[in-house]
């Protein structure tokens, strides 16, 4: 499979060397794989307008599912689930509403969720939270 051969190639690089961009590939990769293997479809990635960022989006059978991913070390300063501030929350909404409208829907007619995948511990084999419907 391709995203996993990325990833074998994202885990081999020397790790004393990753950027935080790097990091935020490599977690981003490792979610997309790990929802592919829980059925969901990859629509797009790292979909970006003015007011934010979507990481991911995935259809689960209808329902387009919109997933930020968050990656953490440790769970020192509240761990990576309470990365996604209310100010964060607020910027995805924006760019929901964007893609959505970009997209030629109606975000009132959609099905809709927003999801998130929080990734901590050792970046090879992260620690796996998914969120449903987290906000």
């Amino acid at each position: 499979m391709k995203l996993t051969k990325k990833i074998t190639t994202l885990f081999t690089q020397d790790k004393t060397t990753k950027t935080s961009s790097a990091i935020g590939s490599i977690s981003e990769q490792y979610a997309i794989n790990y929802l592919l293997q829980h059925g969901l479809v990859l629509v797009d990635s790292n979909v970006h307008c003015r007011q934010g960022e979507i990481d991911i989006i995935m259809l689960e059978g209808e329902t387009y599912v919109f997933i930020e991913v968050k990656y953490r070390k440790s769970q020192a300063f509240g761990g990576a689930i309470n990365a996604v501030s209310p100010a964060k929350q607020q910027k995805i909404k924006h760019a929901i509403t964007f893609y959505l409208h970009n997209a030629g829907l109606n975000e009132y007619n959609t099905p809709c969720r927003i999801d998130v995948i929080a990734l901590e511990g050792n970046l090879d084999k992260p620690e796996v939270t998914w969120l449903k419907s987290a906000f």
